[in-house]
């Protein structure tokens, strides 16, 4: 079943901020933080994933826990009927998540269909916002019998379209979802399969490939990588072993579960029940077995941070010449980060091992940016990005370590110097969360706009560590010969025709008026991945609002043999050229020149050209 998860202003992943559980109490208290976002940056940057996944054929979405400009998410019905139904024209349904319906009559009448897990009570059974209280206010005549048939249509459509009624596969009793999280007396009424049924078929040369091709390179000096079979390999840190606790936490703040042991998946909604898994560590005694290399290792951080670096560490001989830390940082909802560093003392692991092994390899294991303030020291050689790469995260980062597989990732986020760099929506009237009963309390206001990430720092033009769509390859890549084809008339008016709505909104919104071609060739002498960027720069006009120095457009990867070129096309639709203009609540393309900007990051511009719509 296609399912998007939360709604409109939940993504503060984006500016690393938080996402904020509902307390247990019920009424008047306020419960959650209200994401505050203004019109042109709700439509510009928050709808547009969610409007390419509507056009897509999404059959169901979640709404979320926080409010967005101070209306609860799930009973907010500019954002539910009018943003995602009307104007998005959004056929499928929308769930609560777990514990986030304040109320019965509000939800349904908002645009919410299900509520979830359909009790008030998070893990009891017991009386429902929905069921008998929606009944009794249909009734009463407080809600109209077509919006609970609407609510039913929209649920039950999308379950015979996919085949849901077909051969669908039972439930695994042993999910730990169902264990943890179900409720009685519901668990009953489900039916169930085979206990720990082995569904992996090939799915682990698959898991192992998407491994390799998430992890970045950001960092490799003195031909530090691809290893070729070195004679003496030492390995730092508590990331790199088996999980001490096993290998499953539905833990929101992970608080000791994972201090020894390899992190591959998220906490909390974010976590998944492992059948095994490749460590690092376990990974690395295949391989040195096979190339005949002394694996020597040391996974207590504690000791590690502590350690003095003249005297070396003393479990550790003869000398390596090479050696790799492995850090981590835990993510889940419900916790703020308090800060931007790796846990358990990383960075001091980090600075510690670089200062006695001038061949220290760091890999990271986390959930988005950390700061890096020994990026830049001479024996940190080489740094891999390889976030959560599940059950076969060890073999998926050996593969990469000795160029089984020519890492092609490339970064979805900024890294900056510092953490202060970084622009964070502060909170304010914050008191006590769960007794305030000011609905003035608890605003986050998205002051920054359009300006996220990559937007910000290239609007104040301000240095970074490694830039939004920064990776490197063992190989090498040119660009150039960008052209621009004009598919659209010449008489292009700046606002769309009025078309109707179709999934995705407006149908003449992804009309495709340009097409950008560029020619991309493997200057190095080993196969490769490029990955072209495509960004692009709108007319700047003070009545139109800050306008970001360039935005992202398109991307593709690229497979190119040695020596070998492809000429690669980007489509630009009307959307892509258009701005939304908040008075005329219309989307609008501006007059003047636009900027064609190609590379291999958001600040590695390779080719540029430029383009007059109307």
């Amino acid at each position: 079943l296609l399912c998007v998860d939360e709604s409109f202003g939940e993504s503060f992943d984006q500016e690393l901020q938080f996402v904020i559980q509902t307390a247990e109490i019920r009424g008047p208290v306020i419960e959650a933080v209200s994401a505050n976002i203004d019109d042109r940056t709700m439509h510009e940057l928050y709808m547009w994933p969610f409007a390419n996944a509507v056009k897509a054929g999404v059959s169901s979405m979640m709404c979320s826990y926080n409010r967005l400009n101070s209306s609860y998410a799930c009973q907010n019905s500019k954002a539910l009927n009018g943003l995602l139904k009307e104007e998005l024209g959004f056929q499928g349904y929308v769930m609560s998540d777990w514990g986030a319906t304040h109320a019965g009559v509000a939800n349904i009448e908002a645009g919410m269909d299900m509520d979830m897990p359909g009790t008030i009570a998070f893990f009891q059974a017991g009386t429902s916002y929905y069921g008998q209280n929606l009944t009794n206010a249909v009734n009463n005549g407080t809600v109209p019998e077509s919006r609970i048939d609407d609510a039913a249509h929209r649920i039950m459509t999308p379950y015979f379209f996919l085949g849901q009624d077909q051969d669908f596969p039972l439930i695994d009793p042993s999910s730990g979802p169902i264990n943890i999280l179900g409720v009685q007396p519901y668990l009953d009424s489900f039916q169930y399969g085979e206990a720990n049924v082995d569904v992996r078929a090939n799915h682990a040369d698959l898991i192992r490939k998407l491994g390799s091709a998430g992890t970045i390179l950001l960092k490799n000096t003195n031909n530090a990588l691809p290893l070729n079979k070195p004679k003496n390999i030492a390995v730092f840190g508590n990331d790199a072993g088996d999980p001490e606790n096993g290998l499953y936490s539905l833990s929101l703040t992970g608080n000791g579960d994972y201090e020894y042991g390899h992190l591959a998946v998220g906490g909390g909604s974010g976590t998944g029940r492992l059948t095994y898994l490749s460590t690092p560590l376990d990974a690395l005694k295949v391989r040195a077995k096979q190339d005949g290399t002394n694996l020597q290792w040391i996974l207590n951080n504690t000791l590690l941070a502590n350690a003095n670096t003249a005297a070396g560490f003393g479990a550790i001989y003869p000398q390596p010449d090479t050696c790799i830390v492995t850090i981590k940082t835990w993510a889940a909802e419900g916790n703020d980060k308090a800060n931007l560093l790796p846990d358990y003392n990383g960075t001091q692991v980090v600075e510690n091992v670089a200062a006695w092994c001038n061949n220290t390899i760091v890999v990271t294991h986390t959930s988005g940016p950390i700061v890096m303030p020994w990026a830049d020291h001479p024996n940190v050689t080489a740094i891999l990005a390889a976030h959560f790469a599940g059950q076969e995260s060890g073999n998926s980062l050996v593969d990469v370590l000795y160029g089984e597989y020519n890492p092609s990732g490339k970064l979805p986020y900024t890294i900056a110097y510092n953490e202060s760099d970084y622009a964070f929506a502060r909170i304010t009237n914050s008191t006590e969360l769960r007794l305030t009963e000011d609905p003035n309390a608890w605003q986050a206001d998205f002051t920054e706009g359009l300006l996220i990430d990559y937007r910000h720092y290239d609007y104040y033009n301000l240095s970074v560590q490694y830039e939004f769509g920064y990776g490197l390859s063992y190989t090498n890549f040119s660009m150039s010969d960008v052209k621009v084809q004009r598919l659209a008339p010449q008489n292009l008016t700046a606002r769309p025709t009025n078309a109707g709505t179709m999934p995705g909104g407006n149908p003449t919104l992804y009309d495709t008026l340009y097409e950008i071609t560029v020619k991309v060739k493997n200057t190095g002498s080993i196969a490769g991945d490029a990955v072209p960027q495509l960004y692009l720069s709108q007319p700047v006009n003070p009545s139109f609002g800050i306008t970001p120095v360039q935005v992202l457009r398109g991307f593709e990867k690229v497979a190119l043999g040695a020596g070998q070129s492809r000429t690669v096309t980007f489509p630009l639709q009307r959307r892509d050229l258009s701005f939304w203009d908040a008075v005329q609540q219309q989307w609008i393309i501006p007059s003047g020149n636009f900027g064609v900007r190609a590379g291999f990051s958001s600040r590695d511009i390779q080719a540029t050209s430029g383009f007059s719509a109307l």
